[in-house]
């Protein structure tokens, strides 16, 4: 039987301001292949960005894989990793009962982890990683489409 898989990926996302225009951007590595997805909105937020990054990435997958996902947002990583399982539990409440923002992106992305096996791996931002580097500026520029 054929293993799965390995691919590295690479997201970003971000508006100005806050809400406002958002863009994000996902880098995918699969041996020598490379592909570079990017998108925005005109009226989002930061954390919609993030997960769409996320989100655009794993559905571009055609198979499953497995999956070493970078990315620099706490919100996402923490969120996907510890914090759904709690929701999940509490009726997609969150642990003060009030509803937790972007359910509707968080159940996408729960089912897309679900057909893979995504390790997720936390990065900081706006420094020497030269992928993430790339992500934050491909999403800035489909950003800037909509500002």
């Amino acid at each position: 039987m054929t293993p799965n898989p390995v691919v590295k990926i690479y997201t970003d996302g971000g508006c100005k301001p806050n809400p406002g225009a958002g863009g994000w951007a996902a880098v995918l590595m699969y041996g020598d292949h490379r592909k570079e997805l990017s998108g925005g909105a005109p009226h989002t937020t930061n954390n919609q960005m993030e997960l769409i990054g996320a989100i655009t990435a794993l559905e571009s997958l055609t198979r499953p894989c497995q999956v070493e996902l970078y990315t620099d947002s706490q919100y996402l990583k923490n969120g996907i990793t510890s914090w759904i399982k709690t929701w999940k539990q509490n009726n997609w409440k969150t642990a003060g009962k009030s509803p937790v923002k972007n359910q509707e992106l968080w159940i996408r992305l729960d089912g897309l982890v679900q057909q893979h096996q995504v390790r997720w791996h936390w990065v900081r931002g706006h420094a020497d990683d030269e992928l993430n580097n790339l992500v934050d500026v491909l999403a800035t520029k489909a950003r800037q489409a909509y500002e």
